[in-house]
């Protein structure tokens, strides 16, 4: 028969005010070079369609590519990153001079699949390709009657277009992420 029994405290109502003085309006983050439709991101596109248009044209001027299985798979893998990279970096060239922002989640979606597609296949492919040279070079020694100097060249384009998408897909992945 003790029992407490609840009581009602009135509390003050804080203050009405305006919240946009306490909070200013959200602004979308600027974009960072490297992105599509930046300077930069097309200075990555021109660099990765480059680097892989010289690794295609250089394992393509030997004649006995063909004979080896990730030399063959270098060279598809190279018309597939020009393929990507050539017109998204027609796309940027048109986002700069229109002065049009390509933040579209979809379109970064595509973008950070696509980068992180031909990234993938580029990096094996160049991968491959390195393991095959060490053994003909150095291992069986017979850079003689192979193209050696020539796989080294493809292959290090190769890597050099894979330097050149990794940022690419980094950055698409994080707009993504970070909305």
């Amino acid at each position: 028969m003790f029992s407490s029994r609840p009581a009602v405290h009135p509390v003050e109502a804080p203050p009405l005010t305006d919240a946009t003085e306490n909070h200013p309006p959200r602004v979308r983050m600027k974009d960072i070079q490297g992105m599509p439709g930046t300077c930069g991101g097309l200075a990555l596109r021109v660099f990765q369609f480059v680097f892989a248009a010289a690794a295609l044209g250089v394992m393509a001027s030997t004649s006995d590519f063909t004979s080896v299985t990730s030399f063959r798979y270098l060279v598809a893998v190279t018309i597939l990153q020009c393929l990507w990279s050539l017109p998204l970096a027609f796309l940027d060239v048109y986002a700069l001079l229109v002065k049009r922002s390509l933040r579209n989640p979809r379109l970064n979606f595509l973008f950070a699949v696509g980068d992180g597609m031909t990234s993938t296949l580029t990096f094996a492919a160049a991968c491959a390709s390195a393991g095959i040279t060490v053994l003909i070079g150095n291992d069986l020694n017979i850079c003689s009657v192979n193209h050696c100097a020539i796989f080294e060249t493809a292959t290090a384009m190769a890597f050099i277009s894979w330097f050149a998408v990794s940022p690419s897909f980094l950055l698409n992945f994080w707009s993504l992420a970070s909305r």
